[in-house]
């Protein structure tokens, strides 16, 4: 369906690939991994035509329709979240009026080969209407919207109306409905809730038999979904057939199989250049040393690529709280409406958060758990009802409002050191490098940092405040696989208490022993792992 022979790309010095090749063929589920900068966007790029290799060919076959689905979702306006869905398929939608006006011509008198002609386009743009699913796509437009969170009672309104999150599930639903033959997500978790992701999971198994390729930062989405992984990284294309638990796996055995190459042929190079040393100057031996030179010129020289390194930061031992972290005491929050009159969010909730707990809060999008949070928090004051934090409890919070008030001028160095005032440069030098800054990249300006990057900043400055509590409102959002699993570690070995937010489920799974449902203004808790949560919440549905 599609192929990229050997392509080689670069922007400006930087090589981001050479002499690459794969497939897309007719049904497969790939995901495509590696670190930033290493050239996924780019393989997206070019598949889609919106940039050209510097050598080499992709070829794609004639009628294919690709959906490609960024997180720069453009501007929306003028037209209801349903309207902007099914313009997505605008293609389809003008074969439909050529459709209309075909069926119009029919009826006017016409002679044989005239109708022998319209009949013959009408039926090659049938069949074309028919491939592209438009006899079903008002109603598939309105399954897709339903199935990412937004339902019937807001169709209608103007996409105007929706935050950024919102409007990155329209722009989702418009690729999805579009239904195309190659199908390129990058990053389509991300703003969803557990519920929608879910959702896609079952979607893109049942209802979605073209290609796929992805990427995304959610473990769980990538094992369920894709049987092959391509992974752009070190100027190359490597292709796994599995999912990312296999692709983990191989890339170790595969790596521990490259070591073990590069020694042995260091070794026989050694040999070499040895034999070469001790006897270039003899005559009798020249032949054999000129022979050795030859030899040993035309070797291609096993490389060992660079491995990202791992630094584990100790960090210090939170002091001690006591027993009890939080008691809350008939807890209920309201929000006032602009037009007057208020939206309850939770009511009547009491109970203890005992130290040590690492407890879930989770629910749909909307039902409150980040305003939880931050009455946690002491961020917004409860409408009726107390919070209570207990003996010598030290909270630490992180939001995605963390964020915004990170200095923009300051470097990432400047910014943790301003926490840590009394540390020398190693000890933060370590702290950031747990948090994977080093080398230069600690004298990044914040202003010049990708999500991802300020997320790590803001959780290396709270890491390195004495804190014994943490509330944490996503704190997985915008970090790569790599980075939740660091995240994931350093939150076990955290002998302090946490509540946190996350759609996540390999996190949550990997982590909490404990969860609080959010659910129509109700609280219910779970004393049970994240597994457990799972199986009585479909046990019981």
């Amino acid at each position: 369906m599609i192929h990229l022979s050997s392509i080689t790309k670069q922007h400006g010095s930087q090589l981001l690939f050479r002499d690459a090749s794969f497939q897309i063929l007719p049904g497969s589920r790939s995901g495509l991994v590696g670190p930033n900068g290493a050239g996924k966007t780019t393989i997206f790029r070019i598949i889609t035509g919106e940039e050209e290799p510097d050598s080499g060919e992709m070829t794609c076959a004639k009628r294919t329709t690709i959906g490609y689905f960024s997180q720069d979702v453009g501007e929306m306006a003028g037209r209801s979240a349903l309207e902007e869905v099914m313009a997505g398929s605008s293609a389809t939608m003008q074969l439909a009026e050529e459709l209309q006006r075909m069926e119009a011509a029919m009826c006017d008198p016409l002679d044989d080969d005239a109708m022998a002609a319209l009949l013959e386009r009408y039926g090659a743009a049938q069949e074309e209407f028919e491939h592209r699913g438009g006899y079903d796509l008002e109603t598939r437009a309105q399954t897709v919207l339903t199935g990412l969170g937004i339902g019937p009672d807001r169709f209608n309104h103007p996409v105007e109306s929706f935050s950024g999150g919102w409007k990155m599930r329209i722009a989702l639903a418009k690729i999805l409905t579009l239904k195309p033959d190659v199908l390129l997500l990058d990053e389509p978790t991300n703003h969803l809730d557990v519920e929608s992701i879910v959702w896609l999971e079952e979607w893109l198994a049942d209802s979605f038999d073209g290609a796929l390729l992805m990427t995304s930062h959610d473990r769980d989405f990538m094992n369920r979904i894709v049987t092959r992984i391509i992974e752009v990284a070190n100027k190359t294309v490597t292709t796994y057939n599995g999912n990312y638990d296999f692709y983990e796996r191989e890339r170790d055995i595969r790596r521990e199989q490259l070591l073990a190459s590069h020694k042995r042929q260091q070794d026989m190079l050694a040999k070499e250049e040895e034999f070469i040393a001790r006897f270039a100057a003899r005559a009798s031996h020249a032949a054999q040393v000129q022979s050795r030179v030859k030899k040993i010129d035309k070797i291609e020289r096993i490389e060992i690529p660079p491995e990202e390194r791992l630094v584990k930061f100790e960090f210090s031992e939170p002091p001690r709280s006591g027993d009890d972290v939080v008691v809350m005491d008939g807890l209920a929050k309201e929000w006032p409406l602009p037009e007057g009159g208020v939206t309850p969010v939770f009511s009547g909730v009491s109970g203890i958060i005992r130290r040590g707990s690492k407890i879930a809060v989770v629910g749909v999008n909307g039902a409150g758990k980040s305003t939880f949070l931050k009455v946690l928090a002491g961020q917004t004051e409860p409408t009726a009802g107390r919070v209570t934090l207990g003996a010598n409890v030290e909270l630490g919070y992180f939001s995605q409002h963390a964020m915004e008030v990170l200095e923009p001028k300051k470097t990432i160095f400047e910014t943790v050191q301003e926490v840590l005032p009394l540390a020398n440069r190693g000890v933060i030098m370590n702290l950031l490098g747990a948090f994977l800054f080093s080398g230069d990249a600690v004298d990044k300006r914040i202003e010049n940092l990708s999500g991802g990057e300020k997320s790590r900043v803001v959780l290396a400055t709270l890491f390195a405040r004495p804190v014994n509590f943490l509330v944490l409102d996503e704190p997985t959002n915008h970090l790569d696989i790599r980075s939740r699993e660091i995240l994931l570690d350093t939150l076990q070995r955290f002998s302090g208490t946490v509540v946190l937010v996350s759609h996540d489920r390999h996190f949550l799974r990997s982590l909490v022993d404990r969860v609080i449902e959010v659910d129509h203004g109700e609280m219910r808790t779970y004393e049970g792992n994240y597994q457990y949560y799972q199986q009585k919440v479909h046990g019981e549905a």
